[in-house]
């Protein structure tokens, strides 16, 4: 009888498991999605079985105006991983979440399948990557594109975007100079559309 109340405490006793899962939510309203989940697990007082909850972003420089905006973007949109131990009350308070889709199962209405260790690792990877990177900028411009240059030595011109190189955030643009056109190469910040 002792043995099995011993067996029975160091159960009790002993940390869960947590493991990464994936949460479908409808697209575009993660991060609401994410703080009713967070509030509804300390409401219930199940936060212990939760580690966090992540939705991962990426910086995005869009150039508006010649200024720079800086946004986040999520880097998988319409979905939220989950670091937790599911116990049923776990399981069934996320799903029941305004929001929440359900989670990533292998068949239909099947139980939550945990990331691979590989995989989640893989993904931890690209999220502090992506977190840590300047940002990537997002531009508008097309080529053949007219615009007008708004700062530097040819402020003022209008020209005929040639070529976009989103790497280095440069454009090429063709610019009549003296009757005669002539290739510059401009910063994204340095142009506006026209």
């Amino acid at each position: 009888m002792t043995e099995n109340n011993n067996i029975q405490s160091a159960i009790e006793t002993t940390p869960s498991e947590k493991k990464w899962y994936v949460i479908k939510a409808i697209s575009g309203q993660e991060k609401k999605i994410k703080s009713y989940i967070e509030s509804e697990l300390t409401r219930l007082k199940l936060s212990d079985f939760v580690s966090q909850v992540l939705i991962p972003t990426e910086k995005i420089i869009q150039i508006r105006g010649g200024k720079k905006i800086t946004k986040e973007r999520n880097y998988f949109p319409g979905y939220i991983l989950i670091e937790a131990n599911l116990n049923g009350e776990v399981k069934h308070t996320i799903r029941n979440v305004p929001g929440v889709l359900g989670f990533l199962t292998e068949t239909k209405g099947g139980d939550p399948i945990p990331l691979r260790p590989s995989e989640i690792n893989r993904l931890l990877g690209k999220v502090d990557e992506l977190s840590e990177a300047e940002g990537t900028v997002e531009t508008n411009y097309t080529i053949g594109e007219s615009v007008k240059i708004i700062n530097g030595p040819f402020n003022g011109f209008t020209g005929i975007v040639e070529e976009i190189n989103t790497e280095k955030k440069k454009l090429r643009v063709t610019v009549k100079i003296f009757g005669r056109k002539t290739p510059v190469e401009l910063n994204f910040g340095e142009v506006e559309k026209e």
